[in-house]
């Protein structure tokens, strides 16, 4: 306590019996926040208990990262403590996802050896809101779609369905993978690839035929293509050839090569998309390889 007789303390007194520094407390009474009870005749701020009290609070919100507008809300009754406490958890909330979206982008960078140009693009990519990341795959689905009526509608309903669920704390890989298919969703040289693998499925259905005819044949493919694969069949051995017999009867290679490799990228974009989602990885993609390199390997005789 003071020796003059006041029983209040001045900014010192209240430092040393606080742990704070008079710098400390000399800033946060000029900001409003501990208002000194009155002034020596000498000019100098003086404080009571109530204050020391004050000033432990003031002391435990700042540390908590409190700002002192909140500060000064609190003190004053405008807020409660565990109004502010809610507002800030929201608000750190909101800052971790934002550092663990930069830490994804820079441990990306890094591992890519990315440009400045691509740094650029990676970050503005991955701060997209979930929304700007929808609109995105709507534009692209809806003009892989337009005016094509004979689509398979299950298939027509797989791609309608198509979403981007990127993780508020995504890891670097998942970075990557958005990264790479917004690239993908926004080349025209890829938009035209889908729209044609999309074409061919219209062109190739009978408007007779049942929903999921298409699914029906990616059912087949597997069922064929994925025993000889595990034997070991290599795709240009004579044994392939039974395969690609039982799968497309007698229709030209050529052709039937020409469509199955119209979804070479589409493949990509569905592995891309898995792990943008945290699903598993699309089943059988090898089978389907498979397929290709036999037809491949026939495409000249």
């Amino acid at each position: 306590m003071s020796d003059h007789g006041t029983g209040l303390l001045t900014i010192g007194e209240l430092a040393r019996a606080t742990g704070l520094t008079v710098r400390t407390i000399r800033y946060w009474s000029d900001e409003g926040v501990l208002t000194p009870v009155t002034r020596s005749a000498g000019g100098y701020r003086l404080y009571d208990a109530g204050s020391a009290a004050r000033l432990e609070l003031i002391r435990t919100l700042r540390e908590l990262g409190l700002g002192l507008d909140d500060v000064r809300r609190v003190l004053a009754g405008e807020r409660t403590v565990a109004e502010v406490a809610a507002a800030h958890v929201a608000a750190l909330d909101a800052r971790i996802r934002s550092l663990k979206v930069i830490r994804a982008v820079l441990s990306t960078v890094a591992r890519r050896g990315s440009t400045a140009e691509e740094t650029t693009l990676m970050n503005k990519l991955a701060r997209l809101s979930a929304a700007e990341r929808q609109r995105i795959m709507e534009e692209f689905v809806a003009e892989t779609l337009h005016g094509l009526d004979h689509v398979d509608p299950d298939v027509r309903e797989r791609i309608r369905q198509t979403s981007v669920d990127l993780a508020d704390d995504p890891t670097p890989e998942q970075v990557d993978a958005w990264v790479e298919l917004a690239e993908m969703l926004q080349d025209p040289a890829f938009r035209a690839q889908m729209r044609r693998a999309v074409e061919f499925n219209a062109a190739d259905r009978d408007p007779e035929a049942p929903p999921g005819r298409s699914l029906w044949f990616a059912r087949r493919l597997v069922e064929l293509a994925g025993p000889a694969r595990q034997r070991g069949v290599a795709p240009e051995a004579p044994e392939a050839e039974e395969v690609l017999r039982e799968l497309f009867g007698d229709a030209d290679r050529g052709a039937v090569l020409e469509r199955m490799t119209a979804g070479d990228r589409v493949a990509r974009y569905r592995e891309l998309l898995a792990v943008v989602n945290r699903q598993p990885a699309p089943p059988h993609a090898e089978d389907f390889a498979w397929v290709v390199a036999a037809l491949r390997a026939r495409a000249g005789s």
